[in-house]
């Protein structure tokens, strides 16, 4: 072979020497008592090959799986494989998301930033594929935009900040965004004095660490350092927050459990709606978020399993805190205490959750940021759902609703997930009140339809709609 250059420039081509050195380092270092197997293993996962359990997948997705950018014919998700802009801009006119719109009108802010990058390395391209692979549909208007890094946001200011405007009717440049998590001032307000209406109340958020790039770009080894450090704040967690980490059935990730959490387990959380699975859309393949899968990936619980943290999802961290009875203000401190006490280990460590004051919590899409915060509660109106009007209400009082099934599903025998709408320009404990006191208002009208009394009920929502 040394006697061939043609067969020693197509091995440079495809990189065969740095990749066999890095398993051969990888190999010594690890010392497994059977090499073959191991290799064979090494090679087939990610970041050279695809996880067994992705292969089982279809094309398309295993496509978004592996180390390199979604490139899908297939799906016609081909935009900058290389993560690079074009010199011209790409056709936007048919696309139906907020990046488009802007960018559509904007051309001089893409020729502006199409060769800019962030010190990590993102570029605008890395951040728009989404948006340009994905057209949208007509009546579902998507951001188009994702963060490659915190870095993202302020180097694409000029495209990000009047998306942010415009996704979130209405925050400015220089908006400040609050931020209070202070429990004490949490409505005291029962939102269901019969303990009839209400079967559980949820809180849940994101937070992103300083320090690593964001799910769409970041690399593998980096992605492991962010599991470890996530996991080791995690298993910090104390009495009735303590818990165990549970990596994704699969992932060679995390030392303690090899080979990740076993079927059973999985089942378990499956059942529990507790567990994340690989993307299974465009939308999420496109942003990057399948790649490396399910390596660095898993989900950590307490003992009374009411507080659940998806590590390595769409954001860094996705914190639920979970409890089958309207005691919203309890759901809210178990919350509050698991952050603090995970950012303490962070701040020990030289890191962070990230933060800004325009901003709030920086989370990977803009639809998020601000306080990432979603309060709800399941909560039976089989009465007043039945308005016409319903859902025009619950916009009124900053309130949304979602079926049993979750966005855009149905509701099942009046039984709906009511949430604050608003993730910006509010602080924790302000959206947390609104749920509390809208869920309250819902509820004495609910009674009051049970007793017949519509017209009292037409009159308070007539008021309420002004």
């Amino acid at each position: 072979m040394e006697k061939d250059p043609a067969n020693l420039e197509y091995l440079r081509s495809q990189n065969v020497p740095d990749l066999v050195d890095g398993a051969i380092q990888q190999l010594v270092k690890e010392k497994p008592k059977e090499a073959r197997p191991w290799l064979a293993e090494y090679f087939e996962y990610p970041p050279h090959g695809l996880a067994r359990g992705v292969k089982k997948l279809e094309k398309w997705i295993q496509v978004g799986c592996g180390d390199a950018p979604y490139n899908c014919p297939e799906k016609n998700a081909t935009f900058a494989p290389d993560g690079k802009c074009p010199d011209e801009m790409p056709d936007l006119s048919q696309h139906n998301n907020f990046m488009a719109e802007f960018l559509r009108d904007h051309k001089d802010v893409y020729d502006k930033y199409k060769n800019v990058e962030t010190k990590n390395g993102v570029t605008l391209a890395m951040c728009m594929k989404t948006g340009v692979d994905n057209p949208g549909h007509p009546h579902i208007k998507t951001v188009g935009l994702t963060a490659g890094d915190e870095e993202s946001y302020e180097v694409f200011k000029e495209v990000f900040d009047p998306i942010i405007d415009a996704r979130h009717s209405g925050y400015g440049p220089e908006a400040k965004q609050p931020t209070d998590l202070d429990l004490s001032k949490v409505s005291d307000t029962d939102m269901d004095p019969d303990n009839k209406y209400i079967e559980t109340t949820r809180v849940r958020t994101g937070r992103s660490i300083r320090g690593f790039r964001l799910p769409p770009t970041i690399a593998f080894e980096e992605r492991r350092k962010l599991e470890a450090l996530s996991v080791k704040g995690l298993k910090n967690l104390t009495g009735d927050l303590k818990g165990d980490y549970y990596p994704l059935h699969g992932s060679h990730s995390y030392a303690a459990k090899p080979n990740g959490m076993s079927e059973e387990k999985e089942a378990e959380l499956r059942k529990m709606g507790n567990l994340f699975q690989e993307p299974d859309s465009t939308l999420l393949l496109a942003s990057g978020m399948g790649r490396h899968w399910p390596d660095g990936r898993g989900v950590f619980h307490n003992e009374n399993k009411n507080l659940f943290v998806w590590v390595g999802e769409e954001d860094h961290l996705r914190i639920v805190s979970m409890q089958r009875d309207k005691n919203m203000k309890e759901t809210f401190g178990r919350f509050v205490r698991s952050c603090e006490e995970v950012q303490k280990v962070l701040k020990t460590e030289g890191s962070d959750f990230m933060h800004s004051d325009h901003l709030g919590w920086v989370l990977t899409c803009p639809s998020n940021l601000g306080t990432g915060l979603r309060a709800g509660t399941m909560v039976n109106l089989p009465l007043l759902s039945a308005r016409a009007d319903f859902k025009d209400i619950l916009k009124k009082m900053r309130l949304q609703a979602r079926g049993t099934g979750g966005v855009d599903s149905a509701s099942s025998g009046g039984k709906w997930d009511i949430s604050n709408s608003d993730r910006i320009g509010k602080s924790e404990v302000e959206l947390v009140n609104l749920l509390i006191e809208g869920v309250a208002q819902c509820i004495k009208w609910e009674k009051l339809l049970e007793e017949g009394k519509t017209e009292e009920v037409d009159k308070a929502v007539a008021a309420v709609e002004g």
